[in-house]
């Protein structure tokens, strides 16, 4: 999420912005980093088709209006539900709620399980 976060807020180098992390958080020791990469590469790749998925289960949220982490959160998820067919959604959106509850703001835990489960209820999800 850090990385993600630097990446979308400074325009940091996604891989110099995640090395740091991951060396701050332990090292390769401590830290998946080929699932951190994949994450992180696939939110900046699609990030636009990304952040089109969760508008559409937020209309009445902006972009703009959502808190920077909330925004990290969601990107990361929605990355998840969209892409990663080896973790199941329940997974996805658990995580997500954890952190978001940990990290974001008083009421980011219920509008990421909100635009989450939405997203992975949509017509044509994965189940």
């Amino acid at each position: 999420m850090q990385t993600v976060f630097e990446v979308l807020a400074r325009s940091s180098d996604a891989d110099a912005s995640l090395t740091r992390n991951i060396a701050e958080l332990g090292g390769v020791s401590a830290v998946d980093t080929d699932f951190s990469r994949t994450l992180v590469t696939g939110v900046v790749s699609d990030l636009q088709v990304i952040q089109d998925a969760i508008q559409v289960h937020a209309p009445q949220w902006p972009w703009e209006r959502m808190d920077s982490i909330t925004r990290c959160i969601l990107l990361i998820g929605a990355y998840e539900l969209l892409h990663a067919e080896d973790v199941p959604p329940a997974v996805v959106m658990n995580e997500a709620i954890e952190v978001a509850k940990e990290y974001g703001t008083e009421e980011s835990a219920k509008f990421v399980n909100g635009v989450l489960n939405a997203l992975a209820h949509r017509p044509g999800a994965r189940s």
